[in-house]
């Protein structure tokens, strides 16, 4: 085992090679494990694990939950000079000059997101047992016994994650990173028998592919610049990079991180994986997936505080997409996907976050953990809904929903109440501290990042308010209407399995930021990964004047959304003669268009022409010349007659021909 310490900028100094401390810190790897073994027994087992897969697949990420609090006590009872330590466990790739050992790295921020992870997937695993306890044939194309391999799915993606967070090395990332593409895309087309999913299934793993690609050529260059891919010796060395080769490396990380977590222009797959089973939304959306590429950047601080103009292109991306997510967010009547777009919005105030340095890095995280608990409850909310529903997701639809679903209704109030930063909710203290800090930027950083971020929380609380409002209040629009089957509406709150974790999340959407905030607990966590909170006396506005600001937009939000949506009667059928703003929201802010126009359509034809170079050209050559030989030899092949007479003939013609050559020579 390996132990490290951590300078204050953030740069880990060389690791000290130590002997192991506990049992608890030297068996780290069970983390990753447990839910790994428990998706290989339930893809093995197949039907026979039927009856108890569900069980096996929550016990496997609940002990993994359990063993992550024990490595977190114990890593806190160590001195603070030994809590970041790194475990060998063997060499992975030994060729030559490429020596990656895999290991697993463990300090403060991995393990922030270790519990995160198993914390918030336990929760969703559990929810899981009712939501798809009623899933039937007419979504699998097989029957509720294929909650098994969900189950398997789940728990392949919970390891697979922890692979990510844990890893010592870009490449280790990059095996976690790969294997969560991978699980995303089993889990978003789970429900095979719907064209929508596998499009959305393959959309994402397309999309993600994009971002891969960057990450694997910062990983490229990392290797060709330094010769090593480990975390603490390229965090070290990270001043021997030229500018260039910094910045390229910083954006082509951002690259990636755009691709996992949904940031402009490659966020067009996360609303589509609506299409997966609620439970998928919940894991990808809240603590898993989309917070990666959160992760990637803060893991690589580093790098990024010697690459201010890499820091201002993340700061760029992460203010356009809070601002993209909110105006798409107004216009959808789906109740995920909605929560599908603030979920664009919120990554996108972490990334500007992280995009700010050290006045950022920490609270990108401390926003990332909050929404962690609101969204997932949100979306578990939504589930829950659903579940009531009949599967229905069109909030014109709902209506007058509180009085029967009062469990559902409440903890979907506080996970609301944290979104859109009610004071002194979870939310409230995460995403106005990135506000402050936005504002806190010297020049028109400050006015426009500042003014980005504030517009997006007034916005925010309008169409999260809109979505309260037509589902749980107003008149029951579902009285006078039928399910797609034809049978009557009959709302009826979750059962217990259900309501039990968001009931767990909803008081985590209450208390986690105060907990996070009370004596800087968490930036004092972090500051070992992180390096210290840089705070800003020379921005924009004071920070004494921008909770209060932030408040009365979100309270005009709020309002707005009132006098539109909840004084008046809510159409069932979506207005189809709206603004051209509205439309373009519907339309995504036509990102579809322009990923069809500028990405799709150019490849397509690209591919397109060297298919008809390559069958016109080579193939054509090739062809080309056999044709010639074949021609040739068909036209050879007639003077093998067979017939001796023909050949006694030619000799006779041959002999003749040549004798008359020799006299013409021969005469003077």
């Amino acid at each position: 085992m390996m132990t490290t310490g951590v300078t204050p900028g953030g740069v880990p100094p060389a690791l000290d090679v130590v002997s192991a401390t506990g049992a608890i810190q030297q068996n780290a790897w069970l983390l990753i494990a447990l839910p790994a073994f428990g998706a290989l027994v339930l893809l093995l087992a197949g039907r026979r694990a039927n009856g108890w897969g569900h069980v096996l697949g929550c016990a496997t990420v609940i002990g993994s939950f359990a063993y992550a609090l024990a490595l977190f006590f114990s890593i806190n009872g160590l001195p603070a000079a030994q809590r970041e330590r790194e475990l060998h466990l063997f060499s992975w790739i030994p060729v030559e000059a490429l020596q990656v050992d895999f290991g697993l790295r463990l300090d403060p921020l991995s393990m922030v997101f270790m519990l995160l992870i198993t914390g918030v997937g336990a929760l969703i695993h559990v929810y899981s047992i009712g939501y798809m306890a009623h899933d039937q044939e007419g979504r699998t194309g097989r029957d509720n016994t294929e909650r098994r391999r969900f189950f398997a799915y789940l728990n392949l993606f919970v390891a697979a994650m922890l692979v990510l967070v844990m890893g010592n090395s870009f490449v280790t990332l990059y095996l976690g990173w790969e294997g969560v593409g991978l699980a995303s895309y089993l889990l978003i087309g789970f429900w095979q028998g719907r064209p929508s999913a596998a499009a959305a299934a393959t959309k994402a793993f397309v999309m993600n592919r994009v971002g891969d690609i960057g990450l694997a050529l910062a990983i490229f260059l990392l290797f060709a610049n330094l010769g090593t891919t480990q975390y603490s010796e390229v965090f070290t060395r990270a001043g021997e990079l030229s500018p260039g080769v910094l910045l390229a490396i910083t954006l082509l990380l951002l690259l990636g991180a755009c691709g996992k977590s949904g940031q402009v222009p490659l966020q067009a797959w996360l609303p589509d994986a609506m299409e997966g089973p609620t439970p998928v939304s919940a894991l990808i959306h809240a603590a898993t997936m989309v917070t990666a590429g959160v992760y990637l950047i803060a893991r690589a601080n580093p790098l990024y505080t010697l690459s201010p103009d890499g820091r201002l292109v993340v700061t760029i991306v992460g203010a356009v997409t809070l601002l993209v997510g909110c105006v798409i967010g107004c216009a959808y009547d789906d109740i995920k996907k909605v929560l599908a777009y603030s979920t664009v919005s919120q990554i996108g105030y972490m990334i500007l976050a992280v995009g700010l340095g050290p006045a950022g890095y920490a609270l990108g995280i401390m926003h990332l953990l909050t929404h962690g608990f609101f969204k997932a409850g949100l979306f578990l909310g939504a589930g829950s809904v659903m579940h009531g529903m009949n599967d229905e997701v069109d909030m014109r639809k709902f209506g007058g929903l509180h009085r029967y679903m009062p469990i559902t209704f409440a903890t979907f109030g506080m996970g609301y109440l944290a979104l859109i930063g009610f004071p002194f909710m979870s939310g409230f203290y995460s995403k106005d501290a990135i506000i402050e800090a936005a504002f806190g930027q010297e020049g028109w950083r400050g006015w426009v990042f500042g003014g980005a971020a504030l517009l997006g929380a007034g916005i925010t609380a309008f169409y999260m308010t809109r979505l309260v409002l037509m589902t749980f209040f107003g008149e029951k629009r579902w009285e006078n209407l039928k399910t797609s089957d034809g049978k009557d509406f009959h709302p009826h709150e979750s059962p217990g399995v259900m309501t039990g974790p968001m009931v767990v999340l909803a008081v985590g959407s209450i208390g986690a930021g105060g907990f996070f905030v009370a004596g800087n607990r968490l930036v004092d966590y972090l500051t070992p990964s992180l390096g210290g909170l840089a705070e800003s006396h020379h921005g924009v506005l004071p920070h004494e004047v921008v909770p209060y600001l932030t408040v009365a937009l979100s309270a005009l939000g709020v309002l707005v959304a009132w006098l539109v949506v909840g004084r008046k009667p809510v159409p069932v059928v979506r207005p189809e003669r709206v603004s051209p703003v509205v439309r373009a929201a519907r339309a995504d802010l036509y990102g579809n268009a322009l990923n069809r126009g500028l990405v799709v359509l150019p490849t397509t034809l690209l591919t397109r022409g060297l298919v008809e170079v390559d069958r016109k050209g080579v193939d054509g050559t090739v062809t080309g010349v056999a044709g010639l030989l074949g021609f040739g030899s068909t036209r050879m092949r007639r003077w093998q007659t067979g017939f001796v007479r023909s050949y006694a003939l030619s000799m006779l013609a041959g002999g003749v021909i040549l004798i008359a050559a020799l006299m013409a020579v021969g005469t003077p």
